[in-house]
């Protein structure tokens, strides 16, 4: 058998037991994490991940946090392990890595690995990652112009470290604490990881002592097995064929162009591939999207729209999926591309997928939502000490076959919470929040319609504050599908001394005191066609102020709406 598998019989009470310890285990670590954090970009978005991975680096386990962050965690290990063997690690060793053309996704995302040893064997590893405020670059919270990857902030290549001797006050904290702008938030957030790492590890351990560590690796093999043959089992029941799909980011931030983002969906037995030849190639700007973020919104999709929800999703989803980029693309680029806003192009890549899967199980598909993620930054140093705000928004969420797009919720790669303004006020005094609501009429329509977007509105209380965003939604609709309408689009702008400045979707502004800064995010779109919505649903959305009954009869026709 091969090095640290099992063949350890299985009883079936055990299994259960120790597989859903597992699963708790895991969340557990997210909650750790979260509550841990000292940024508000973790401690309230909840911008972080957490999961168990197997000795071979298998994802086993994970919290329900971020999708795009969780789907590469075994490659963002695996390109640490093939530096550092396993077999080579002791106790208080670690894994660290947020370099995007190694397994990685954007800088910002650290990922940090901490071996589980039991009575000296090696059986496992607790794995996080966590969105981090600040980790230097070209501008304080994110820059939208960086020429390089280099110029986004501090790589950590593949690496193996030791916390007592390297973190801990030791050099590589140090070295990283002397490299960002907000060392207090952003090494209080690395010790979050860390702290959810060891209570992954605490959990482990009392399972392997209570069990067997056998036991214990028996259940992490069939786990994977597990998910493996539920996914088999629901790709079976989709009919053979290569459907194609095809969706676009606005633009690069220089041009008008749109990125074109295509892909080709094979279904064949109890396999599924997804190619996107076709796609656009790399651009300049950070919007270029590192392969493991492609595979990521690609799982996302898939799993979401042809499996069941109680599938757990670890390393064994991903054995009958194949997905293939071509390299130098925008989904595959080549070093030393910036990646920062990767994400745009990744919901592309989501929702080419999601357009191909409409053409075979549109009964299982949702319409284009703001599918975004709009990421601000509102910073200001005073006394040569930053102030660093980052917040990721949402949107309306798409319509589905049963029911109508969430309202104002963040997009399904994405999954963070928003800043309640208490927080906003306690940690920042450069702004304060003076506007936030629904927005009405936003949604697209249809037999269900889509989710409303949302706006805030930023009072600017001193001079010198500097605001960058990256985002989308900006020239091209939320898509609605099979005669739904499109949702509308996001739109930012700053009101100064009676003048619109309008700001681009990847753009900076330096900002001054009684600037009034706003930001509308994008509704979703509706499936089906309008004239099957029951009117029942059209009067409460008037009722609940989703709608104006201007807009409802102009869409639905007066006979629906009523008075």
């Amino acid at each position: 058998m091969p090095d640290g598998i099992s063949t350890t019989k299985l009883d079936p009470v055990d299994y259960a037991v120790v597989s859903q310890g597992l699963i708790a285990a895991a969340r557990e670590m997210g909650v750790k994490l979260i509550r841990s954090a000292y940024s508000n970009i973790v401690r309230e978005a909840s911008d972080a991940s957490a999961a168990l991975l197997d000795r071979d680096g298998n994802v086993v386990a994970q919290a329900e946090l971020i999708p795009m962050q969780l789907g590469p965690m075994a490659d963002t290990f695996r390109a640490c392990a093939e530096l550092y063997p396993v077999s080579e690690l002791q106790e208080g060793d670690f894994y660290i890595n947020n370099d995007p053309f190694a397994g990685g996704q954007h800088l910002q995302d650290v990922f940090i690995y901490s071996p589980i040893f039991v009575e000296g064997e090696l059986i496992g590893f607790s794995g996080t990652v966590a969105h981090h405020l600040d980790l230097g670059g070209g501008n304080p919270g994110l820059t939208a112009t960086a020429a390089d990857v280099h110029a986004e902030g501090f790589i950590f290549p593949p690496s193996r470290y030791n916390y007592r001797r390297d973190w801990n006050g030791g050099p590589l904290e140090r070295l990283v604490a002397a490299n960002i702008r907000v060392p207090a938030q952003t090494i209080g957030d690395f010790n979050a990881q860390f702290a959810a790492n060891a209570i992954g590890m605490q959990r482990v351990q009392q399972l392997a002592a209570k069990y067997g560590a056998g036991t214990l690796k028996a259940v992490m093999a069939e786990l994977l097995d597990y998910s493996e043959r539920r996914v088999r089992a629901a790709l079976r029941a989709v009919p053979d064929g290569t459907y194609h799909g095809e969706d676009a980011v606005d633009d690069d931030g220089i041009t008008d162009e749109p990125l074109v983002v295509k892909a080709a969906v094979t279904v064949s037995g109890e396999t599924i591939s997804v190619d996107f030849a076709g796609t656009c190639e790399q651009v300049t700007r950070n919007l270029n999207c590192p392969f493991s973020s492609t595979v990521s919104a690609s799982l996302s999709a898939i799993k979401s729209v042809l499996t069941s929800s109680d599938i757990p999703f670890n390393e064994g989803v991903k054995r009958p999926i194949s997905i293939t980029a071509p390299q130098g693309s925008l989904l595959n680029p080549n070093y030393p591309a910036p990646v920062r806003a990767r994400m745009e192009a990744g919901y592309r890549a989501f929702n080419a997928v999601m357009k191909a899967m409409a053409q075979v199980v549109p009964e299982k598909v949702i319409a284009g939502g703001n599918d975004t993620t709009i990421v601000t930054s509102i910073s200001h140093l005073e006394e040569g000490r930053y102030r660093v705000y980052l917040e990721v928004f949402g949107g309306g969420y798409g319509a589905s076959p049963n029911v109508d797009g969430c309202n104002a919720v963040d997009a399904p790669l994405s999954n963070c919470a928003n800043t309640p303004i208490e927080a906003t006020d306690m940690d920042f005094s450069h702004f304060r929040i003076v506007g936030y609501g629904l927005l009405p009429d936003t949604c697209g329509h249809g037999k269900h319609r889509g989710g409303l977007g949302f706006y805030r509105r930023y009072e600017i209380l001193k001079d010198d504050v500097n605001f960058a965003i990256y985002a989308d939604r900006f020239r091209l609709s939320p898509y609605g599908l099979f005669g739904g309408t499109d949702g509308e689009r996001s739109r930012c702008f700053v009101e100064r001394n009676g003048e619109v400045i309008e700001i681009k979707s990847k753009d900076a502004l330096d900002l001054r005191k009684g600037d009034y800064l706003n930001l509308y995010t994008a509704g979703g779109g509706g499936y089906g066609s309008v004239e099957e919505r029951d009117a029942a649903d059209i009067v409460r959305d008037i009722r609940h102020g989703y709608l104006t009954a201007d807009t409802a009869r102009q869409v639905y026709g007066a006979e629906k709406v009523g008075g």
